[in-house]
């Protein structure tokens, strides 16, 4: 890998930081714009499902906001979500990854494995997993590929939307700080 060049010039990178309502906007045409690898919302559905998260985390990259992830609690929300449901139903603590988008023209560029990042370092101490799905059918390899690269290992599979879609139910063990 090249060296980056040495001057008094300081290179930008990504930040990363909390999300909030003026990030509603962009968020929301952001996700509309990443279908179907993620499901469409209406700006209610965003907002209501911001005002349950417990983590809204935005990456921007070059001084714009590029991406953001979403995850809430479980169990315990009155979300209909059927995958939400399934983590429900199998796990008595989690963090629920509803939807992670990065700008398609920044893909491929970490800013996904960073916001996973920052959620895992978040998580230690307060939940022993993250849990993701990823569609199968219509297939999202590029998504399961980040997600196998991360540590996300499959603990099941189930069909959605009437049987439209098929997902891969997703699970990554959380480190836990050492205490000592």
């Amino acid at each position: 890998m090249p060296e980056a060049p040495t001057s008094d010039v300081s290179w930008p990178g990504p930040s990363i930081r909390d999300g909030g309502d003026g990030d509603l906007d962009w968020a929301w045409r952001l996700n509309n714009a990443a279908q179907p690898a993620v499901n469409g919302l209406e700006p209610s559905d965003l907002e209501t499902l911001v005002s349950w998260s417990q983590r809204f985390l935005v990456i921007e990259h070059e001084g714009r906001a590029a991406g953001f992830v979403l995850a809430l609690e479980g169990p315990g929300l009155p979300y209909e979500s059927l995958n939400y449901r399934w983590f429900s139903s199998q796990f008595d603590s989690f963090l629920y990854v509803d939807r992670v988008v990065v700008d398609q023209s920044l893909r491929a560029g970490g800013l996904g494995r960073a916001l996973y990042g920052a959620l895992g370092t978040s998580a230690a101490g307060r939940w022993p997993r993250i849990c993701a799905e990823v569609n199968v059918e219509p297939p999202n390899p590029r998504s399961l590929r980040f997600h196998e690269r991360f540590g996300f290992q499959s603990v099941g599979e189930q069909d959605t939307e009437g049987g439209k879609k098929r997902v891969r139910l997703l699970e990554y063990t959380v480190p836990q700080a050492c205490e000592g």
